[in-house]
């Protein structure tokens, strides 16, 4: 009986191990399989490589602030919105006022709307989906009346140096902002008694609250930090390509929920990892990459994503379940 229950118990450490290490295992194997079907096509090219990265850094940092929202429990839907506003509010006041004035305007507006989120969930007590479903909706259309559908360019070097092209130390400063926004996020989710009230509010809310975390202050925090993220985030975007317009972020969504998911954060809350975001974020950007090279449509691109947030999705609720 004995052996047969150290069996039993080895077998659920091995299945727990893998369900760990399932996110890096994924990216090796999607990037092993580019590698050899297209070996032909440039995708192993430094070149090629190195712009998956830098056009994985605005979803990195979108990410990191969706894993402490669903670490939670709740969603953020409005992430998309916020950085079309965020992007266009720095690039109207860069263009009248300076760089230090752009950079308060884009990251205000992203903090306010979350802000805003966090307000109506965790007072009002509405539901995280369809609040954030709501002001998606609202701030799209928002950043299409700020400037009447128009393009803003933005012409300041030392913005589009700091956020998007330039580098430091040979290393382009979107790595660095990536880099930056990872190591603080994990620390402050792993090492902080905040993320481990987070986690314990996703976990269990009322058990939260019962031993004295405030899980209202919680829910305001995780959204107001996706709303900051969201805002950094458009001004990654506005600094890269020099220009921002209302159809920044508005695809992202999916791309940013199948990085965390993928990443091994639980869909109902209490279990989340920056880092597992990072790596979902990589292995986003090099599929959506490898399926241009190999020719695919945009229609197929969104079929294969959707199938991997699907089966993503379907794994962390069965973990949750157990």
């Amino acid at each position: 009986m004995s052996s047969a229950n150290t069996s039993a118990g080895g077998s659920f450490a091995s299945r727990f191990n893998l369900q760990q290490y399932v996110v890096y295992l994924g990216f090796l194997a999607i990037f092993l399989f580019f590698a050899i079907v297209l070996r032909d096509s440039g995708f192993l090219t430094v070149r090629n490589l190195s712009n998956i990265v830098l056009q994985t850094a605005p979803v990195t940092i979108m990410a990191i602030g969706l894993v402490f929202v669903m670490s939670a429990g709740e969603i953020d839907l409005s992430i998309g919105s916020i950085v079309a506003v965020a992007a266009l509010a720095a690039a109207v006041t860069i263009n009248a006022y300076g760089m230090p004035a752009g950079i308060v305007a884009g990251l205000g507006a992203g903090l306010l709307i979350g802000v805003i989120n966090g307000v109506l969930v965790a007072y009002v007590r509405l539901p995280s989906f369809l609040v954030t479903l709501a002001t998606l909706g609202l701030f799209a259309g928002v950043s299409r009346s700020m400037t009447d559908l128009r393009s803003i360019s933005v012409i300041n070097e030392a913005f589009t140096g700091f956020f998007g092209s330039g580098s430091l130390l040979g290393v382009p400063s979107l790595v660095w902002w990536s880099v930056i926004a990872v190591t603080i996020g994990h620390l402050v989710f792993r090492e902080t008694r905040f993320g481990a009230h987070v986690l314990a509010t996703g976990d269990n809310a009322r058990a939260a609250s019962v031993s004295g975390i405030s899980v209202p202050r919680i829910r305001l925090a995780v959204l107001t930090i996706s709303g900051g993220l969201a805002g950094l985030a458009g001004l990654l975007y506005a600094g890269r390509l020099q220009a921002a317009k209302y159809t920044l972020g508005e695809t992202d969504l999916m791309t940013v929920i199948a990085a965390v998911i993928v990443g091994g954060t639980l869909l109902n809350g209490g279990k989340g990892s920056v880092v597992g975001a990072l790596v979902g974020s990589l292995m986003m950007g090099m599929l959506n990459n490898g399926l241009i090279l190999m020719g695919l449509s945009v229609s197929d691109q969104m079929i294969v994503r959707g199938l991997i947030i699907l089966t993503a999705v379907a794994v962390s609720l069965r973990e949750k379940s157990r």
